[in-house]
């Protein structure tokens, strides 16, 4: 394919600064958000095991619920009653609510004993998966605007800058594209083999990227758009429902039990599983359902489940984030519900949990691998000295990639011996996290890319053998309150940290054979390193 050389500049240049201006940003978004993908099992992981209380017998939790209602005025505002086991049979705030991002929520936990008698206790809300997940929309940019993080906002113009990228990337690559897809060629120098595996897992993953990019610029400005819409629908309800109903005082000996409530879900929906039954604002005209049920074969608008919304008391359904043959989601309903599933990879079982997960790393990748590019070209053009705009960017980039995974690693490797304390655990989290990830930019400019590289890289390798470290101490002192593994999914958080290990091991040992061997005019040159290559052996 022919085309115009000054074209291809033009979009060549767009797509570096594009990708310049927003990579290290969307790094933090991408790698953060590859691990929300098992959320679950890190909330699980992170959780000691008696923080739960045990699951009662199937048919018991409407008992449970009528005890809870009558005696627990608090529960009446929200209750979440769940048939999941290892999770507690039923909760509600008694601090903060599940919306957003609070560090210091507070939930009752209760559930019937021997003796059939309530045992209720007040616990702070682990909150280790949301932190991934605030870091994944907000790149931990930390600040409020409106009732949004800023970061979000900040992300949105980075997909924006990002979905620049993608396509001038696109049309600059489409004259070499089938010659050097699937080339990786290590012999022609560093630069050429970051730019091939640069091409190689933007092209392979491209279509993943732009549905990415399309909807974080939605999800950033979902008020704005609504707000345009809102013009055009008027009083007009766009996500379907909003029939005006009779405004009806409900008694709590007329709520429908939990089986039939679950009835109703499953005739609406059918081929789905009901996971829990959340009922609120009970002792008011609107009292609320909203069930959550989880299918592996449909898009679910959440990242693990979709919601039916009903009135507990007269089951009629309210709207919902499926689509059935019994009511209509309408159209931008159905739109949304689009967006949210592609995003989030709510479909397709574990298999697309996974693929999300390594496309996510491959998007990490990507936004590093662009920055690396950008200084080897540099240093090409630099016979001499690197300017310090060279040195600051390899700082900045290195600082900011390590920082964020070094401070998760830490965060990770420290969650059981926080449990230990008596704190807010979530507020520890941040602590850990912003501590690590401010002392590794620091230690970045301080050190140098090229040195800090190396130490930086040693210490996340370390931070991962912590996590199962910390479990196999688990096992030889079981008296010092922490604990091991007692599933395999838990288990496949700590295989999985291995797997982080062993990659930055292979970086490390690469980053080494540059920093020894690299030509004394690279940015990625350190003589002091240098100076040490007599007294060790050299690594192949």
């Amino acid at each position: 394919m022919k085309v115009r050389s000054d074209i291809l500049r033009t979009y060549q240049s767009l797509h570096t600064w594009t990708g310049i201006t927003a990579g290290l940003l969307l790094f933090i978004g991408f790698f953060a958000g590859a691990l929300t993908m098992f959320s679950s099992a890190i909330n699980d992981w992170a959780t000691p095991p008696n923080y739960q209380l045990q699951q009662v017998e199937s048919g018991k939790h409407d008992i449970l619920l009528q005890h809870v209602l009558s005696s627990k005025p608090n529960a009446l505002k929200g209750v979440t009653v769940s048939f999941e086991d290892g999770s507690s049979p039923i909760s509600w705030y008694g601090h903060g609510s599940a919306r957003g991002f609070s560090m210091d929520d507070q939930v009752w936990h209760a559930t019937l004993n021997d003796q059939g008698e309530v045992v209720a206790e007040l616990r702070h809300v682990n909150e280790l998966s949301m932190l991934v997940d605030y870091l994944h929309r907000s790149a931990g940019i930390i600040g409020e605007l409106g009732h949004d993080q800023a970061g979000v906002y900040v992300l949105g113009i980075a997909a924006f800058l990002y979905f620049i990228a993608l396509v001038s990337g696109l049309i600059f690559l489409l004259p070499s594209l089938v010659k050097s897809f699937f080339a990786l060629r290590k012999e022609k120098g560093p630069n050429r083999f970051w730019l091939d595996s640069h091409n190689l897992v933007g092209i392979a993953s491209l279509p993943f990227h732009i549905i990415i990019a399309v909807t974080v610029i939605v999800f950033s400005f979902h008020d704005l758009f609504y707000g345009g819409l809102s013009q055009v629908y008027g009083e007009k309800p766009m996500f379907g429902g909003g029939e005006k109903h009779q405004e009806v005082t409900y008694e709590i000996r007329d709520l429908a039990s939990l089986n039939e409530i679950k009835q109703a879900t499953l005739t609406y929906a059918p081929g789905y599983e009901v996971k829990s039954v959340s009922l609120s604002r009970l002792t008011t005209e609107h009292p609320s359902a909203t069930v959550m049920i989880v299918s592996d074969r449909t898009l679910m608008r959440g990242p693990h489940n979709d919601y039916v919304f009903m009135n507990p008391f007269t089951l009629e359904i309210n709207s919902s984030s499926v689509t059935s043959e019994h009511g209509q989601q309408g159209v931008w309903g159905a739109i949304v519900t689009s967006f949210f599933g592609l995003h989030f990879g709510s479909y397709g079982g574990e298999l697309g949990r996974w693929l999300y997960f390594i496309m996510g790393l491959g998007g990490a990748f990507l936004f590093y691998s662009g920055n690396l590019i950008w200084l080897e070209k540099r240093c090409k053009k630099q016979s001499t000295a690197q300017s310090r705009s060279s040195y600051f960017m390899a700082n900045l980039t290195i600082g900011v990639t390590l920082g964020c995974a070094i401070g998760i690693a830490g965060t990770f490797a420290a969650n059981k011996w926080l449990t230990l304390g008596d704190w807010n655990i979530n507020i520890a989290y941040m602590w850990v996290y912003y501590t690590l990830f401010l002392a590794t930019m620091v230690s970045s400019f301080t050190f140098g890319a090229a040195r800090f590289s190396l130490i930086g890289l040693q210490l996340f390798i370390a931070l991962c053998i912590a996590i199962p470290l910390n479990s196999l101490i688990a096992l030889v002192f079981p008296s010092i309150g922490i604990w091991s593994p007692d599933s395999i999914v838990d288990l496949g958080v700590e295989i999985g940290a291995l797997g982080f290990a062993l990659a930055a091991f292979y970086a490390l040992k690469r980053a080494k054979k540059r920093i020894y061997a690299g030509e004394e005019n690279s940015i990625w040159y350190c003589p002091r390193v240098s100076k040490l290559r007599q007294a060790e052996s050299p690594i192949a």
